[in-house]
């Protein structure tokens, strides 16, 4: 089957997958799991409106820490508020920027939330009146309400949330299908088809943002790219997809995840993942630059690339053959760093889900895969992933 032309023509119903292969993925599967539905939007523009606002509505500024009054707050015994220069009215913390006020002058925050408003205020003004660094930035919003909704160190290099949700729209258009870049469909277990064709709901939704963060996941699968065949003569399809998030009030960094992957399930696990890559940029001075240069960039060449050197290193790996019998094939593993154990058991994995030994670098490459997936340290897994990530290159 011609790659280009499955590009050019996108299919009308589901696909065939075999998620046997590759990596499975549960970054977007603990998003979708911990998202309550006031955080779950429909579409890249009603997300991208939503946090445009509250920026549109938010005042950032640089303050000495000594200026900064802390004090009980006059209408609620059990809440502290800030008075912060240039501010006419006292500042309401949020959850978040309290916890990071407490870091900021090295105060517990367990203990400090635990003590009555007025003893929390006077170790929180000490704190402040001794902080060394002797300035911090401040992120406030006017809601009716004036909050802090952030509050950092005066080098924090802030990126919005709406300039990383802008930036996915340049590729993606509404994210629901006006473009090739799209909220996922579901793998029916039943069939094992990746159905591209299911409407976007609360359920089923990739795009989240709360008051602290953004993430959001797309994909094109209605572009299957063939990758070779299966051993019972199936092509073996993947699609792209990628996952984005931020946060403008420094609760995690910037980062862009791409990949390949065979099919997404319900609960939005990511199955049969390959080729993954991934960006990440701190809030630091120069934050903003580096989105602009690196980040945003990186986005549009990976919309716009051919999967034509994915596809020739997928070939490649099944065609260099390393291991014609038990004694290459263990020659073959042990010298790249495989335990006894580990070898014995990805020979075995091979010979259970392809019905024979492994021979090309490909087969190992799964092999080495699907026990990654059995480890339950994360740095066991990645360093088995890691491998076989090399061992892929290589054969490229």
């Amino acid at each position: 089957m011609n790659n280009l032309f499955q590009l050019s023509r996108p299919v009308s119903t589901g696909f065939k997958v075999d998620i046997s292969r590759g990596d499975r993925i549960g970054r977007v599967s603990s998003e979708w799991f911990l998202r309550p539905d006031d955080e779950r939007y429909l579409s890249l523009s009603e997300l991208y409106d939503t946090v445009k606002s509250r920026a549109d509505r938010a005042h950032a500024r640089t303050v000495e820490t000594s200026a900064v009054k802390v004090e009980a707050s006059r209408d609620d015994a059990q809440s502290l508020a800030l008075i912060v220069p240039g501010q006419s009215q006292p500042i309401a913390p949020t959850h978040w920027s309290f916890g990071q006020l407490c870091s900021l002058v090295g105060a517990p925050t367990t203990y400090i939330r635990q003590l009555p408003a007025p003893l929390a205020s006077i170790n929180l003004q000490h704190g402040l009146l001794n902080h060394r660094a002797e300035l911090v930035k401040t992120l406030e919003t006017d809601d009716g309400r004036v909050e802090l909704r952030a509050v950092t160190g005066p080098d924090y290099g802030r990126i919005w949330d709406h300039e990383l949700v802008s930036a996915v729209m340049n590729i993606a258009g509404n994210g629901t299908g006006d473009t090739m870049w799209k909220v996922p469909g579901v793998l029916d277990w039943a069939t094992m088809t990746h159905n591209p064709f299911v409407d976007i709901t609360r359920n089923t939704t990739t795009l989240y943002a709360s008051d602290r963060d953004v993430f959001l996941f797309l994909v094109d699968d209605t572009h299957p790219i063939e990758a070779g065949r299966l051993p019972n003569g199936d092509p073996d399809l993947y699609f792209r997809g990628f996952y984005a998030w931020n946060s403008e009030v420094g609760s995690k960094t910037l980062g862009i995840a791409s990949f390949y992957l065979r099919a997404v399930c319900a609960n939005r696990n990511l199955w049969g993942t390959e080729n993954f890559e991934e960006i990440n940029i701190r809030h630091s001075k120069f934050a903003a630059h580096r989105f602009a240069r690196e980040a945003a960039p990186a986005l549009t060449r990976f919309a716009n690339s051919s999967p034509g050197p994915f596809v020739a290193g997928i070939k490649a790996a099944r065609e260099r053959i390393v291991g014609r019998n038990d004694e290459e094939r263990d020659a073959f593993l042990r010298r790249r760093g495989f335990s006894k154990g580990e070898t014995g058991k990805i020979i075995e994995t091979v010979l259970q889900e392809e019905g024979r030994p492994p021979e090309s670098i490909f087969d190992f490459v799964q092999g080495i895969t699907a026990l990654a997936r059995d480890k339950t340290h994360q740095d066991t897994r990645l360093d088995l992933e890691a491998k076989a990530k090399k061992l892929l290159e290589q054969a490229a």
